[in-house]
């Protein structure tokens, strides 16, 4: 029981913000702890996730406490929030990871940037891919960087 006690020290909550305001909230939570000396230990604002802040104390009242009466926060969710389900908003993985041939992209930089393209190909050594842009009127197959694109749609796998 001693081991668990001294694991759960730190638990980590979620909480609801308005959308777009997330990096609003969480300096003004990070002033009002300082100022306060509230032990909040972190705040985490993932990219990834809008309309959340996650953060890390050793009980919910003390993020109660830090959130009481925050323009733009709407509640903390309740329940402790596990360190594998925000793990994916902290480790981030390569674009070219998650990218394969036939998929639907959007170039988002660039002269073709906002066009729609498939991929033909992808080189992860380099970390380029080569695409087919859907709203040209003749194809023309160009190479970008996998930075350049946003997957949009994965390509219909054979089984389903």
């Amino acid at each position: 029981m001693k081991k668990n006690e001294r694991k759960r020290l730190t638990m980590v909550f979620a909480v609801r913000t308005t959308t777009g305001q997330e990096k609003n909230v969480a300096k003004l939570v990070a002033a009002r702890t300082k100022m306060n000396n509230i032990p909040i230990k972190t705040i985490l604002v993932p990219e990834t996730l809008r309309g959340y802040v996650f953060m890390e104390a050793n009980g919910p009242h003390f993020v109660e406490e830090a959130i009481a009466g925050i323009k733009h926060v709407r509640s903390r969710v309740p329940g402790i929030i596990s360190f594998s389900e925000i793990e994916r908003f902290i480790i981030r993985k390569p674009v070219i990871e998650e990218l394969s041939d036939d998929d639907i992209v959007e170039v988002t930089g660039g002269p073709f940037k906002g066009m729609r393209a498939k991929i033909t190909r992808v080189d992860k050594a380099k970390e380029e891919v080569t695409l087919e842009l859907l709203e040209a009127t003749f194809t023309l197959p160009i190479t970008v960087h996998s930075d350049y694109v946003r997957l949009v749609e994965k390509a219909k796998s054979e089984g389903t």
